[in-house]
């Protein structure tokens, strides 16, 4: 007998039960009578009772003959005197035998499975919260089904990520079609891992992988896999496998891999891991052990690849890496299109436009840039979304909210204005560096007393030695600016300071670009995807301390170089510094069309010479 008609076994013993329990109150409420005791008195006398059956706290008896239709009746209260009563008449009486066993029992079964019932369920409740589940599904996966009608995404809803898409268009048709699709003799990869930045719609491709091929998708984090019980993980990747070969064909997505592959000897403490690594091999045996020809293909993504197990990646496992990289211009487009559907749009919108000023966007960036356009525009109680709400959604995604309760003093004000024109006139001055768009000394984010906005209008992979110093000069204009004006130095330069000794590190210890040090490249570590790099990479430096102590030296010959020819350019702009400087405290903000005027007067360095 299965666990379903067990079930339905029960039901119908216990509507059973109900009926007949039913039937005997009817039957007793449409033949029993309950009477007063004064009436049973006066039955008494007249001599109708038939036999009484006497109790503790009631009388219960038939009579001779049906009275008012009822055979029976039933009183309460006995007086002591009744057996003395009863004497002398003809009527037939006995006493009750009262039977308390069920209530005897329900007093002490009762109270025992209200406790067990309380502690089940807060033990669930703690167990939910934990993210333990109940304890009978510990080694069950937790892995979210979805069918086509669920996932309800498509190709048409990715957009900037063309050649990702047309890889796992081959994943769609096999899906569709195991059998037909081997008909050469080629198997379908087993794994596909998604590679690229947070943000890029990783998880959307999977996803739209499923829609398209209609087949049921079964999403999981990387992290659900392991608890803290042991073996739990290899049990629920166990399970999952096995309930995807049974709906196969079926998608299995892995999101955040890297939580579950992370390399088995990176920086790991013997026994340390072993959960972790069951897990793993676990995942690697089930790869090992599924023929593709089933129908069941395994999607993964991660923002860190290089930080993965290499027995995860090699071939006859994730068979395939797809980036799905950061959106070029025509992507952005594309992405900005697809959001801005979802809004009402005024006509003069370009999305062209926005793409230009939203250079290194994520398609995530994009989706939350037109969001924040959208709540721009309500507040204003506007009618649609324009160019302006676009324009101010991008500054507070780059420069950070407005602070506008932020006082300066009339001193750190100009301060301020004559540190940002000195940015804004240099990166006018200098060829190859990114376009000003505005200019502003109104403090925003956490701790920018001032902004210039620079945006690149192109996409750049390629960088020179003079776009690297012009990029550093700009980045000293301020500070170069406050010591023209004032004759001193301030704390506002902080961040200017370290950004433009990052690139110069980097063109003297990575690029090769110093020329006593040579083409060597002695920072040999890479940044990742999520754009930070090992902070404890220098204790495994492959130079020596005279070597470092070179390249100290050179980054600092390289930073003084550039400033002291950033000094002499805002020299030779010094009236237009001070003209722009002012007219910028009294507005607090240059726009573009201000920026042009501006750029025009400037005198650049082959003018000056």
């Amino acid at each position: 007998m299965d666990k379903k008609t067990q079930i339905n076994f029960w039901y119908i013993l216990l509507a059973i039960f109900g009926i007949v329990l039913l039937r005997d109150l009817w039957v007793q409420s449409q033949t029993i009578e309950a009477i007063p005791y004064s009436q049973f008195e006066t039955y008494l006398d007249d001599g109708v009772v038939g036999e009484i059956v006497i109790g503790s706290d009631t009388i219960q008896g038939t009579f001779r003959e049906p009275q008012e239709g009822k055979t029976g009746f039933v009183t309460t209260t006995v007086p002591p005197d009744m057996a003395a009563r009863l004497e002398g008449t003809d009527v037939t009486y006995t006493g009750a035998v009262e039977s308390t066993w069920l209530t005897t029992l329900l007093s002490l079964v009762l109270p025992a499975l209200v406790f067990v019932g309380i502690w089940i369920f807060f033990i669930r409740k703690f167990a939910e919260k934990q993210g333990m589940g109940g304890f009978m599904s510990i080694g069950k996966n937790k892995a979210k089904i979805y069918v086509e009608s669920d996932t309800k995404v498509s190709f048409d809803d990715v957009a900037g990520v063309d050649e990702a898409k047309q890889e796992l268009e081959e994943i769609v048709e096999f899906l569709k079609d195991p059998e037909g699709y081997g008909g050469l003799g080629a198997r379908m990869p087993k794994g596909v891992l998604l590679v690229g930045p947070p943000g890029t719609g990783k998880t959307l491709l999977a996803r739209a992988v499923a829609g398209e091929a209609g087949v049921p998708f079964y999403s999981i984090s990387g992290s659900e896999f392991v608890e803290m019980f042991v073996g739990v993980g290899a049990a629920r990747v166990r399970d999952l496998f096995e309930q995807a070969r049974k709906a196969a064909p079926a998608i299995i997505f892995v999101d955040e891999l890297d939580a579950l592959g992370r390399s088995r000897s990176a920086g790991q403490h013997p026994g340390g891991h072993d959960e972790r690594e069951q897990t793993l091999n676990q995942l690697l045996t089930e790869l090992d052990g599924f023929d593709p020809s089933e129908g069941v293909v395994l999607l993964a993504a991660t923002n860190r690849p290089e930080i993965l197990d290499p027995a995860l990646l090699r071939a006859g496992r994730f068979d395939r890496q797809v980036l799905v990289d950061r959106p070029d211009r025509a992507g952005r487009v594309q992405i900005l299109r697809v959001h801005m559907k979802k809004i009402k749009l005024a006509d003069s919108v370009d999305p062209d436009q926005i793409a230009a000023l939203t250079t290194g966007f994520s398609g995530a960036d994009l989706a939350n840039l037109v969001n924040e356009a959208a709540l721009m525009a309500t507040r204003r109680k506007a009618d649609s979304v324009e160019m302006q709400d676009f324009t101010q959604a991008i500054e507070r995604i780059v420069a950070g909210l407005e602070k506008k309760n932020r006082r300066l003093n009339p001193r750190e004000r100009e301060i301020v204005a004559h540190h940002e024109m000195g940015h804004a006139i240099i990166g006018m001055a200098l060829p190859g560096v990114d376009e000003v768009h505005k200019v502003s000394i109104i403090p925003r984010g956490i701790g920018a007393l001032g902004y210039t906005i620079q945006r690149p209008t192109e996409d750049r992979y390629l960088m020179t030695r003079e776009e690297l110093e012009n990029k550093i000069a700009v980045l000293l204009g301020g500070r170069a600016a406050e010591k023209i004006i004032y004759g001193h130095l301030s704390t506002g330069a902080s961040d200017d300071l370290a950004r433009a000794t990052d690139i110069a590190r980097s063109m003297v210890a990575r690029y090769g670009m110093d020329e006593n040090l040579g083409h060597v490249s002695y920072d040999s570590e890479r940044p990742n995807f999520l754009g930070t790099t090992d902070q404890g990479s220098w204790l495994n430096r492959r130079y020596s301390d005279a070597t470092a102590e070179r390249m100290d030296h050179a980054v600092k010959e390289v930073i003084d170089a550039i400033f002291d020819r950033t000094l002499t350019l805002l020299e030779d702009n010094r009236a237009l510094l001070e003209k722009s400087a002012a007219d910028l405290l009294e507005r607090e903000t240059l726009e573009d069309a201000d920026l042009k005027r501006i750029a025009a007067e400037v005198v650049r360095p082959a003018e000056a010479a």
